[in-house]
């Protein structure tokens, strides 16, 4: 039996991050990300500008991940990269990069689904970390996606409730926008709501499905609430500002909690991991640990880094399709529009 070190390197590109990571053998030995400052002053992520900064950031951002894990282009086993969803001229310049380097160098080119990529992320090999046995429960919660997942296998997913309009990343950013945060502005709810009363404004749940979810109503409901106050009281966000992020906070996290418990009455399944750029926040990483006392489940929260857009993620799940030999042919081509169990 071969004894031969596999190197899979991944390549990140579906939206403003440019990252690129090498893991052998399931451990990370780099995972480098150039975020994109550009979007800021326009208060959201500009298509034409991401593409054109990725065109900029990937072979630097390839170079250095190569470099800081101590190996050479010539070690690599297959190239990783995300095939989508995202955006089509994001996800483009890191389709024909990867396509190029695995052609030159002659090695196996491997898709991956992004939001099946930020499950696999728990399956990171390190050190002291809790792997998920199958099957579990996982919430993945970022900017376009609100979803609860059951993981039968490394690449057998099923949809049990996901949002029937807005992503709960997008209500933390309009709602961040409404009180005239910058962008991205969910973490910076997340960050004054550490000092504000969770309880300080009553904000009205929606009523959907026992797993599914929706977030216009709520975004609306923030919006009519602040322009009511404000116009009784110019001041009212400056001097409650705090107060009213813990409240909106709360809200949300309180929603994707009740779905969570549904789900694991649905299943009875009590294995649960987020992922996603929202796993990021502190409160719903808070409520799941304080689930395992409490309810009795077994919880599984990702590092920091690999909640985010993170090649790392790319990384393991090419891994885990290599050791299949699951391999793409050179004419695959970026997909904007896919779906969690699709790949």
């Amino acid at each position: 039996m071969s004894t031969q070190k596999i190197y899979i390197l991944g390549i990140e590109s579906s939206c403003d991050d440019t990252s690129a990571s090498v893991i052998c053998d399931g451990k990370v030995l780099s995972n480098i990300v150039a975020n994109q400052e550009v979007h800021a002053k326009y208060g959201g992520v500009v298509p034409e500008l991401a593409s054109r900064a990725h065109q900029q950031n990937i072979v630097p951002v390839v170079q250095q991940a190569i470099e800081q894990a101590g190996i050479t282009k010539k070690d690599l086993s297959a190239v990783a990269f995300t095939r989508g969803p995202g955006l089509m001229g994001s996800l483009l310049v890191g389709t024909s990069f990867a396509k190029s380097l695995a052609l030159g160098l002659n090695i196996p080119l491997i898709d991956v689904n992004h939001m099946q990529a930020h499950i696999l992320a728990h399956f990171i090999k390190e050190e002291n970390g809790k792997i998920p046995p199958f099957p579990f429960i996982c919430l993945t919660i970022s900017g376009g996606h609100t979803q609860i997942v059951k993981i039968t296998d490394h690449f057998d997913m099923e949809v049990l409730g996901e949002t029937i309009d807005d992503a709960v990343g997008e209500a933390f950013d309009k709602s961040a926008k409404i009180l005239g945060l910058p962008y991205p502005g969910g973490p910076l709810i997340d960050k004054y709501a550490q000092q504000g009363n969770p309880k300080a404004f009553k904000f009205s749940k929606p009523k959907v499905g026992n797993l599914e979810f929706s977030f216009s109503g709520l975004k609306t409901g923030i919006l009519y609430f602040i322009q009511r106050n404000v116009k009784e009281n110019p001041n009212f966000i400056k001097e409650n500002l705090y107060d009213i992020c813990a409240s909106i906070q709360h809200t949300i996290i309180e929603i994707l909690m009740d779905k969570i418990k549904n789900a694991v009455k649905h299943t009875e399944i009590k294995h649960i991991a987020i992922a996603g750029g929202v796993s990021a926040n502190s409160e719903i990483r808070k409520r799941l640990q304080m689930a395992e006392k409490h309810w009795g489940w077994t919880t599984y929260i990702p590092k920091f880094e690999y909640t985010t857009d993170n090649a790392a993620m790319i990384a393991i799940s090419g891994y885990l399709k290599y050791l299949k030999n699951e391999y793409s042919d050179v004419s695959v081509t970026a997909k904007a529009r896919l779906k969690v169990t699709e790949l």
